[in-house]
């Protein structure tokens, strides 16, 4: 349903949830449909109907004209009133009902099923009586649009507010130039104006100016004029008990934009002004008492002034685009910001902090939520989405509670012991802090426990008949903790007894234990968790599907509930100490020469486990080694008995041929697979754990366990390693920052504790040169994740007096170019010094530790520190060095990167100014520039099976070429992530993407243009502004934008994406190739020359650094560059540019390939110029008059220029539509079809021996129109060499670590790769289509996720 007010696309609305424009411009063919689509795999597959057709229907508003909202019959009714909380008429109305012929509709019921609801029915909005709580709703709902267009809210991570700066960046040029409806190229000169959009010099090739002030443009509309000065509790509230039973709910204090102050009554029929006074109290109605259901109503009445600015508050809010409105399911952080002028009367949060409140029960929240029937899609639906809202709704409670712990807001449930056991119950939420680490590492193990505890949640969420508890883990001041619900029972004195399964000698239920054996047992085959038997305390045999660690118990309810899940992953040897957990000596059972690689080896800590996609790897990677056996020995087998009969057994399966069975049984003792008739690899998780006792009668499998442990720690050092090193170099990853670099390493399943390892990898490579920004990439996440473990430690020892100025000091001994930089002053009297806080007893250790002696650390000290845990935790062998200058110096970092890394990381904010970073006489920080300190947040991914997979399937669709069929489902799957996520999510996000994509391939350009403003926008709010895929999405909605006419809105963007990239990484980078020929061509159209061509010079710059002098790319930048000059005149430069570019084309391609012919073509073009102007000039220098002949210069068609910048971003200008019928079996075009086929096969060939001397899995600078998102998150951090592969998304975590928040959309099988053949295409996609590669900048993260 949509609100008629609201932006839409040409004939469609959109899925649900209309009221925050999720379809707004959607890419749609204005048809309404109800298409079925298989949901599921295979020939069972369930056809669902997932769109249905809407219809309208009118809503009758006392005091407002009857006006109409389309709705759908699939949607909530709860929906319904979304919308009308968009519109400006009824958005400030909170307390009323919808009624259809006198009957309420309930806001849970589907549309379709209300009876009479049919187009053109009139639904009347009654007004009903207030409860307290609904007076606190309506007047925090009128808070909220009173600061709707204040940004403060974003900026200091409150409400679901975060930033976006889309209308900012791009205000001038989308309304001047964009040409509505036009399906060509339709520039307005004017607009193109050089003096209307030169590039700012901070962003000019070779500035190493990183000014921080454009982080963040203002725009000169975003405010509007105040309505009121103050609108708060009154004094007098709460109401005594005579006037609660007189009606009156609770008391306000309003003052005027006129200064009038007067004091209003909450009563169930709605607001009125009484006549008390901030000195009496007069509850009694005033006269007029102004009585008003709607208290902005009883404003308007009492102040002019009010209801002038708020009318056009509520008309320039709706202006915004209705992304911009409406809160993020997850806070967004933002590390740095302006100055905030703190206003305690619109703090909102004092609203529902001030209510008494229920306490809700999270885990029969989330456990009723898993046991929702889940038979139709509908049902489906319900459950992801209800699983959805719990999980953000405990996040954002766990934020809270944990902030209130640190700042000593919460006592402690257990106050008599030691402040690091201390435990807390906040808002429903369980909240410990890490505890202990023992002999496992200390505080090093005792934040590890957490985060694997999470990871195993993780991994369990999904199995039937066990329940697991909401987790969250939380960063905050250098504390961590970890927060969940409660199990019911779990505090009562009998708790331990209801332990049922576990390695621990508690009481058991017979029962309960077999019941758990047999769950246990179904969710290890997808864990590869093998069973096993260990000893426990007394010596009894206890067989378990877990580690022994693990607990599980029967809660009060009779749920199943398992615990303690820190150890579900097998143990990585590579750091296990040695002699511990293996009765094996140093360097036995390793392959030869392994050892001198230096693993394996000590870590800080004795917890460290293999990643979930590296035992998947793993397994891929003996089951290839399984099959290669079983043909060998059946070929052996063939051939010998070949010999012997001289009969043949061809085509005869292992599974028929009796000597099958036998080279399957010989193959599964090679492999190590635990069964000897059937390939399967499965790990025990305790099999090599110091103080897990096994049984002798599992010796033989002990053996082979660790046989296994060994072999996945050598493929992880040996084969995923080089692979990522591999794909880096070939750029088919391409981080850009260190959570694109985290991602990127999680997706190999490698872990961070080995980035010392690649580093010395690629210093030894021979191609280090082309992996200088990985290097630079792992030197700076090293050092800034040490930095953050030092400053957690350092900050346990800190007084909350002294946060800020903390916090400065210790940016300055890591950042200052100064020798020693001096402490700020305490901003406490030497004289007060109050009693050390409880919260620093929790510092490591538990110590007393000085609250002063922050003030004593110096750069030096610092400096040593890093050194020392870089080479602890990651054996960095780099030389660090001892100051920040010698670390830039050496590794061409910048010092404002470090800065941005460090505070992401750590939740801290920043006033936003320019840093001298470089100053040798001032510290650059001061106490006042730090603003605020975040949580920084991990937590579980929910899942949407159901949209996921049709997002699946439109990848297949479109790589089989069914354009208009994979659309549709691109659509579908956009509605299914919509109803179940929220517009504002990777997943979305992904999706407008990609049917963005698919609307400027198929010519809508208008729609494309509107489907990636919105996914900017999603990106931005949901990922953050300065994100890399942020980047990514603004260079195709500039490429978009400049399809429609939009040249200064394009170069606008363009300026942004570069801005970020150079803050976030610098110049050196292989995507500024990307960007800066973006920037060239579209220069040249706006007719400026210089920088034109100094972005063009940059990017050749880039490509023959990275790719090299002869690659393709490098010669797509001379064809430009040639262009450019040739346009310009200068035949000269002109010439030998193209030269370059016909050489490499002519290397690459060879001479019969058609861009080799076209450059030849072109460069005798020029020849010929150059030669008749020398001509000309030698003629009149020969008889000292005449004049030169008009020279016949071509300048590119726009169209043409549009299609160079389609392939430099991995876009083909395909001419098929999505509005076409779908591929025939015409023999003609099937023939077609297969030529195109067959060449594209051919220059994969050439590029792949191009750009690797290695086979990989992934081909490299393909032609092919690849919309895939792995999204991660779908933002997968990083791209595939196919440029527009791009990402999608979430999967894992980042340090974020190992599992993102949100739905894991994984890319398609090869096979349907490589179905792209079937693809319709026209003959410009093989003109310079080979240069289509341009790496994008996209995440993924797929475990939980980091907030900040």
């Amino acid at each position: 349903m949509m609100s008629d007010s609201e932006e839409g696309p040409s004939g469609a609305k959109p899925p649900s949830q209309a009221e925050v424009g999720t379809d707004d411009r959607a890419c749609t063919n204005g048809k309404e449909e109800s298409p079925e689509v298989a949901v599921g795999d295979g020939e069972g597959a369930e056809l669902v109907e997932v769109q249905d057709a809407a219809f309208p229907v009118k809503i009758q508003v006392p005091g407002v004209e009857l006006f109409e909202l389309q709705v759908r019959g699939r949607e909530l009714a709860q929906s319904l009133l979304h919308a009308l909380g968009e519109r400006e008429e009824t958005c400030q109305r909170t307390c009323y009902s919808l009624q259809l012929q006198g009957v309420a509709l309930d806001p849970l019921s589907e549309l379709g099923a209300v009876e009479g609801l049919a187009p053109g029915a009139v639904l009347r909005l009654i007004e009903e009586p207030y409860s307290l709580q609904d007076a606190r709703v309506h007047v925090a709902r009128l808070q909220e649009l009173l600061r709707s267009l204040d940004p403060h809210d974003a900026l200091r991570g409150r409400a679901g507010r975060s930033l976006s700066f889309l209308a900012s960046v791009a205000s001038g040029g989308c309304q001047e130039e964009a040409v509505p409806g036009s399906s060509g190229v339709k520039p307005r000169r004017p607009g193109c104006d050089p003096a209307d959009c030169p590039p700012p010099g901070h962003i000019l090739p070779g500035s190493k100016d990183r000014p921080l002030l454009p982080l963040q443009p203002g725009s000169a509309d975003s405010k509007a004029a105040p309505c009121l000065l103050a609108l708060a509790l009154s004094r007098w509230s709460p109401p005594p008990g005579n006037r609660k039973l007189h009606g009156d709910l609770l008391y306000l204090s309003v003052r005027t934009v006129e200064g009038r102050s007067a004091d209003i009554t909450s009563c169930p029929r709605g607001f009125y002004i009484n006549q008390s006074t901030p000195e009496e109290f007069h509850p009694q109605a005033a006269s007029p008492s102004l009585l008003s259901h709607s208290l902005s109503d009883l404003l308007a009445q009492l102040s002019p002034a009010f209801k002038r600015g708020f009318t056009a508050l509520l008309r320039k809010r709706l202006q915004l685009h209705p992304l911009e409105r409406i809160g993020t399911p997850y806070q967004t952080y933002s590390w740095i910001a302006p100055s905030i002028v703190h206003s305690t009367d619109w703090d909102s949060c004092c609203w529902e902090e001030q209510a008494p409140g229920q306490t809700r029960d999270w885990n029969e929240e989330l456990q009723a939520s898993r046991e929702l029937p889940q038979t139709s899609l509908a049902q489906r639906l319900l459950r992801d989405r209800a699983l959805f809202k719990v999980n953000s709704d405990f996040v954002s409670i766990a934020v809270r509670g944990a902030v209130a712990v640190i700042d000593g807001g919460a006592a402690p449930l257990n106050p008599s012991e030691d402040p690091r056991l201390h435990v807390f119950l906040w808002g429903g939420v369980f909240l410990s802090l890490a505890g202990e680490g023992g002999s496992l590492g200390g505080e090093r193990a005792a934040r590890a426990v957490p985060r694997l505890d999470l990871a195993g949640v993780q991994a369990y969420s999904g199995a039937q008949g066990l329940h697991t508890l909401s987790t969250a883990l939380l960063d905050y001041r250098g504390y961590q903790l970890s927060a969940q619900a409660l199990v019911p029972g779990l505090l009562e004195r009998e708790g331990d007894n209801r332990v049922c399964y576990g390695g621990s000698d508690s009481g058991r239920d017979p029962a309960a234990t077999r019941r758990f054996l047999e769950l246990l047992g179904v969710a290890a085959k997808p864990l590869r968790i093998q069973r096993h038997s260990v000893l426990q305390p007394s010596g009894s045999e206890t067989t378990l599907y877990t580690s022994a660690d693990c607990k599980g118990l029967v809660g009060n309810d009779g749920r199943y509930y398992i615990l303690d899940l820190f150890k579900t992953f097998p143990p990585d040897l590579n750091f296990l100490p040695q002699g511990e957990g293996e009765g094996e000596g140093e360097g036995e059972g390793w392959p030869p020469g392994y050892t001198s690689l230096g693993f394996p080896r000590e870590f800080p800590h004795k917890l460290c486990r293999l990643r979930p996609e590296l035992v998947e790897s793993f397994i891929q990677h003996k089951y290839t080694q399984f099959m290669n056996l079983v043909m060998e020995r059946m070929q052996e087998s063939q051939e010998k008995k070949h010999d012997d009969s001289g009969e043949g057994v061809k085509g005869v399966s292992p599974k028929d041929d009796p000597r099958g069975v036998d080279a399957v049984r010989a193959a599964c003792r090679d492999v190590g697979s635990v069964s000897n008739i059937v390939f399967e690899i499965r790990f025990n998780p305790d099999a090599s754990e110091p103080g897990v006792r096994i049984p002798d009668s599992e010796g033989e499998a002990l053996r082979l366990q660790r046989r296994l442990l060994r072999e996945a720690a050598v493929f992880l050092v040996t084969v995923q390693i080089p692979a990522f090193v591999s794909d880096c170099l070939h750029q088919l990853t391409v981080p850009v920052d260190g959570a694109t670099l985290t991602e990127a390493l999680h997706q190999r399943g490698i872990n961070l504790r080995y980035m010392g390892r690649i580093a010395e990898l690629i210093s030894q490579s021979e191609n280090k040169q082309r992996l200088q920004h990985v290097y630079r990439l792992l030197i700076s996440e090293t050092v800034t994740r040490s930095a953050r473990r030092i400053l957690n430690t350092y900050l346990q020892g800190v007084e909350l007096s002294s946060l800020s100025a903390a916090v400065s000091h210790f940016l300055n001994c890591l950042l200052c170019s100064c020798l020693c930089p001096a402490a700020p002053a305490s901003v406490v009297e030497p004289g007060w010094r109050r009693r050390r806080s409880r919260r620093r007893g929790r510092a490591a250790g538990g110590g007393n530790v000085d609250s002063s002696t922050w003030t004593s650390l110096t750069p030096v000290e610092l400096w040593l520190q890093i050194g020392l845990d870089v080479r602890e935790t990651f054996d960095l062998t780099a030389i660090i060095g001892d100051n920040v200058d010698h670390l830039v110096e050496l590794y061409d970092l910048q010092k404002v990167t470090l800065l941005r890394e460090l505070c992401v990381k750590s939740g801290i904010q920043l006033l936003l100014r320019e840093y001298s970073l470089d100053s040798r006489q001032k510290p650059p920080f001061a106490p006042e520039d730090v603003l605020n300190i975040f949580p920084v947040v991990k937590r579980l991914a929910t899942a949407t099976s159901d949209g996921t997979r049709v997002f699946h399937s439109a990848q297949a669709s479109l790589q089989r070429g069914c354009m208009k069929e994979g659309y549709q489902q691109l659509q579908k799957a956009l509605s299914l992530f919509t109803e179940v996520c929220g517009p504002l999510h990777r997943d979305t996000c992904a999706c407008l993407h990609s049917l963005a994509k698919m609307a400027f391939l198929s010519g809508q350009r208008t729609e494309a243009v509107g489907a990636q403003r919105r996914a900017v926008i999603v990106s931005e709010r949901v990922m953050g502004y300065d994100h890399p895929n942020t980047i990514n999405e603004y260079v195709h909605l500039a490429l978009y934008q400049f399809s429609e006419g939009g040249v200064t809105a394009a170069l606008r963007l363009l300026y942004r994406a570069r801005y970020l990239l150079l803050l976030e990484h610098g110049e050196d980078h292989p995507y500024t190739a990307t960007l800066d020929s973006n920037l060239g061509l579209i220069l040249q159209v706006a007719l400026q020359w210089e920088p034109a061509l100094r972005f063009l010079h940059s990017a050749l710059d880039v490509n023959v650094k990275f790719r090299g002098a002869v690659s393709l790319h490098s010669a797509l930048s001379h064809h430009l560059l040639a262009q450019a000059y040739y346009t310009k005149g200068d035949f000269r430069s002109a010439v030998a540019h193209e030269r370059e570019a016909h050489s490499g084309y002519r290397a690459q391609l060879g001479d019969s390939h058609k861009q080799t012919k076209a450059s030849s073509r072109f460069l005798s073009l020029v020849t010929q110029q150059a030669v008749d102007l020398q001509r000309s000039l030698n003629e009149i220098c020969r008889s000292g008059s005449g004049a030169v002949a008009p020279l016949q210069i071509s300048l590119p068609s726009l169209e043409d220029t549009l299609e160079q910048l389609s392939l430099i971003n991995g876009i083909l200008c395909v001419s098929a539509s999505i509005n076409s019928e779908e591929p025939t079996n015409n023999s003609d075009a099937t023939a077609k079809l297969e030529e195109l086929a067959s060449n594209q096969n051919k220059e994969v060939e050439l590029l792949a021996n191009e750009t690797s001397d290695t086979k990989t899995d992934v081909p490299a600078l393909v032609h092919q129109v690849e919309l895939n998102t792995n999204e991660e998150t779908a933002t997968e951090a990083l791209t595939n060499g196919n440029a527009d592969a791009e990402r999608a998304p979430p999967l894992p975590i980042q340090e974020e670590f190992s599992s993102d928040e949100e739905t894991v959309i994984e890319d398609v099988t090869s096979e349907d790769r490589g179905a792209e053949k079937d693809m319709p295409t026209s003959n410009q996609e093989e003109i310079l289509s080979d240069e289509k590669t341009s790496p994008s900048l996209v995440t993924n993260g797929n475990n939980p996720e980091t907030d900040t």
